[in-house]
Parts: structure tokens; sequence; C-alpha cells
């Protein structure tokens, strides 16, 4: 194997990548209304000689790029959707929209998707080099923020006869993903009563704002009688207006509904109806329930976790020049204070075994750049992601590369403002080299696919995959 081919590809190519990761953070869009942000993957892909398949799974926006023949078929994952409401200037120290109340890449998606393109593309340039069998896929997965695109592509068994599953996520630490996910359910909870006056005639009213109330009161008693892992949140999308003086016809609830399985979701959302269902009761209104989404917990693989941290260990410490670590620390420095003294507890926790002047080392830099261990464990971090429903359907293993300054957090302006910064571009191609040398490591070794499908099995068990989101729910 000579694994300093990837390396070297991605190096020559690196402006190239880097224009494509910049050119979708100037193009901000969301959920499933990513045409301009596809469309620039797919011009990329189809560059490199990749076939492409568009409207994957009912999502116009959604797509398949394939080459190559015959197994091993190797997956990268790749997402492009931004967040509302996050518009940032970039490199701006301190939150300045670039659009009043626009769209902004505050998860890092662009580089997200544009990294596992370049992944796939240096694995088929490998392919291609040496003569070797076997089939690249790279999965344009729309809407991973709040619509849950994969779930809906495995849904539709885009996933099936993949050998391996590839991706990775921008973050502020470079690691191999090691721990399982929450399950989630979305689901509006929308009640409709009968507007009156409110002073000169309520006994004729119906309020669907107290139905809305009684259930978030009902939800928060159940909070005591549910898993401790559990998290239920919830916003009005729409509270019945804005006059006090009229009984409210309308109102709309959105609830997040997590738990480290999907089986315990929907144990949760079973007795979060029946709330509902007696706050209609309680207020004489209709009650309509309409799922979102839906996403699965991620399914950990540590035997292909082991083969991308070698090739992690491989690549090395990022480097990074005396200008840039004093841009990092220019973020550092707007963040509250317990935020700051939480980066060197949480180095600590993570080196341990290191002395504590290595440690202090470690934390001081205002970006982190020391390999996190190895430590694969089933325990679900508080949070969700759709790659879940597509680690239920092969193997799966992902990274995170060090993008941002140390302490700084997803869907914030600092992530925004940093989204076209060679700290960000260092760190995407990093893990687009990892992520391709972890796939040039399957092409060679069979056995270790083979070892990965037995883990996977076990994992697995008797709880197979099912996707929780109603038929009759398309994506929107």
């Amino acid at each position: 194997m000579n694994k300093d081919f990837i390396i070297s590809y991605i190096e020559k190519n690196k402006d190239t990548f880097t224009r494509v990761s910049d050119s979708i953070w100037e193009r901000p869009e969301v959920r499933f209304d990513l045409k301009e942000s596809a469309d620039i993957l797919i011009e990329l892909l189809e560059d490199n000689e990749f076939k492409i398949e568009r409207n994957v799974a009912g999502m116009e926006h959604a797509f398949i790029a394939s080459y190559g023949s015959g197994s091993p078929v190797i997956g990268f994952l790749g997402e492009y959707d931004a967040l509302s409401n996050s518009s940032q200037v970039a490199d701006a120290t301190q939150p300045i929209p670039l659009v009043e109340g626009g769209n902004g890449h505050g998860c890092g998606h662009h580089a997200l998707g544009t990294g596992a393109a370049a992944a796939a593309i240096a694995a088929k340039e490998y392919l291609k080099e040496y003569g070797l069998k076997g089939t690249i896929k790279f999965f344009g997965c729309p809407a991973e923020e709040g619509g849950s695109g994969k779930a809906f592509m495995a849904r539709a068994g885009v996933f099936n006869g993949l050998d391996s599953i590839i991706t990775w996520h921008p973050m502020t630490e470079n690691k191999v993903w090691d721990t399982s996910s929450l399950a989630n359910f979305q689901v509006y909870f929308n009640f409709k009563g009968i507007s009156a006056h409110a002073a000169a005639a309520p006994h004729l009213g119906r309020s669907a704002l107290d139905a809305a109330e009684l259930m978030n009161i009902g939800v928060n008693y159940l909070r005591e009688h549910v898993i401790d892992e559990a998290r239920i949140h919830y916003a009005y999308i729409d509270a019945g207006g804005t006059s006090p003086n009229v009984v409210q016809p309308t109102a709309r609830l959105l609830y997040f509904i997590r738990a480290p399985k999907s089986y315990q979701v929907k144990e949760i959302y079973d007795r979060i109806v029946k709330i509902a269902e007696g706050a209609a009761l309680m207020t004489e209104t209709e009650l309509e329930i309409k799922w979102d989404s839906a996403c699965s917990e991620y399914i950990i693989n540590e035997t292909l976790g082991k083969v991308m941290y070698e090739n992690m260990k491989h690549l090395g410490e990022i480097q990074y020049s005396q200008e840039e670590l004093e841009y990092a620390k220019a973020y550092i420095d707007t963040l509250d204070k317990n935020v700051k003294a939480n980066i060197e507890a949480n180095i600590k926790r993570v080196f341990k075994d290191l002395p504590a002047e290595e440690v202090k080392s470690i934390a001081s830099s205002p970006i982190i750049k020391k390999l996190f261990p190895l430590n694969m464990t089933n325990k679900a971090m508080p949070g969700s992601t759709d790659v879940g429903d597509a680690s239920y359907q092969a193997p799966t293993v992902q990274l995170t590369a060090a993008c941002y300054p140390a302490g700084t957090s997803p869907h914030s302006w600092q992530w925004v403002a940093c989204g076209k910064s060679s700290i960000l571009h260092k760190g995407m191609l990093y893990a687009a080299k990892a992520m391709a040398m972890t796939a040039v490591d399957l092409l060679y070794k069979k056995e270790i696919i083979e070892e990965a499908k037995k883990e996977f099995d076990e994992r697995i068990g008797e709880n197979k995959y099912f996707c929780y989101i109603p038929d009759s729910v398309k994506p929107e």
C-alpha cells in the first residue's frame, strides 16, 4: 500500500477542495432546499469521473456519485446543509450578520461534504492508479439539521449493498468518533380550537393555546418518570396570535424526543401522545399529530475505528503558523470564563495518563492538535445525528477533525465566522486524507471488512433497523 499517494494527491488538489468548501459556505441553504450546494459537489465529482444519480429517496437535492465496479463497495457520506438565522461575517471576532436573519454554516457541513468528496475522489484515484477492483460511492445527504435526510435514504434502501461507510464531522479536536448518539423523534402537535372575544364571550371559545400549555405541563411532569438519559425539548411554532382579548384558535408545538435507543424514544413518544390527547379533551379542542422526521442511534464499529485511528496517527499533528494560532485565540477570548476553564478540565479528563505539564501545554494551545486516544464506547453523547440510520445499514466509522478554536461550540457565530479560515481548511484536508487512507486499507484487506461485519452483526443483534417515520411522511 502506498498511502503517500493519498496524501500527495490531496495536497496537490487542496486549492480545488478549499475553493469548493468556501463556495458552499457562501451559499448557505437549509434542510432539503440545497440546489446550489448539491450542484457544486456534483460538478466536482463529475469532473472526477463519477457517475451521478439525482433525486434520491424522493429528495431533489440528494444524490449518489459512483465510480468503479465490484467489491468492496465503500460509501462516503457528505452533508452540505446550513442553519437558519446564523448568518455571520467571515473572520469577524464579534457577531455581525452578513445577511440579517440569513442562513449560515454554523456546523461545518460545507466542509463536511467537501472533505468527504475529496476523500472519495482520492480513493477513486488510488483505485485507478493501482488497478484495483472495488466501488467508491459518495452519498449527497440533505437535511442533517432537523430533517434527517439519511433516515429517508435508509428507509428507501439507498445504503443497501455497502460493505462499509466512512464519514467525518468538523469539530475542535482530532479523534475517532467513539460514542453512540441519541435517537430522536421530531413531531408537531397541532391544536385547533374556536376563537371568541375573551371578555365578552369567553364561554364560546375553546383555547388551542390552553391545550398546548396543558400538554407541556403534562410532559414536564412526565420527565420524572422516564429514563435519566432521555431528553424532551419543545418550542412554540404558533401560539395563536398576539391579541390577549381573543381566545386563541390555533397553537402548534414542535417536540424533539431523544433517548439512547429508538425503541425507548417510541415508548416515551407514546406517552406524550396520550398527554396531548388528554390536553385536547380537557379543552375540547382538536389535535393533529404531524411527523417531521426521526433518526436512529449511531452504531459504533471498533474494528473500523482502530483502522482509522492508525491512519490518523500516521498523519501526525496538523501544523499551524503563529498567525493561525493568534487568529484562533481571538475567538477563544470571546468565550465566557467558565467555558475557557472547561477547556483544560476536558483535556485533563481525556489525557489523564499524561504528565501535568504536557496536559497544560495541550490545553494552552488555541487549537487542540494532539490526537485523542481511542476509547470506543456504546455510551451515547448528548446529541443526535442521522448518521445513525446509515450505521444500521453497514459497518460505519467516522472521525472529527480540529477545524475550529478550542472551546468554541457548534451552532455558534464563532463557527460560522471561522468557516473559510485556513484552520478549517487544514482540518478538512486532514480528515479527507484519513478517510481515504482508511478506504485504501479496506480495498486491500478484505479481512478487515469481514471482521467489521461480524462486529456489526453482534452489535445490532435482534435490534434490526426500523425507520419510525411513517411511510406517509415525505421530506419537506
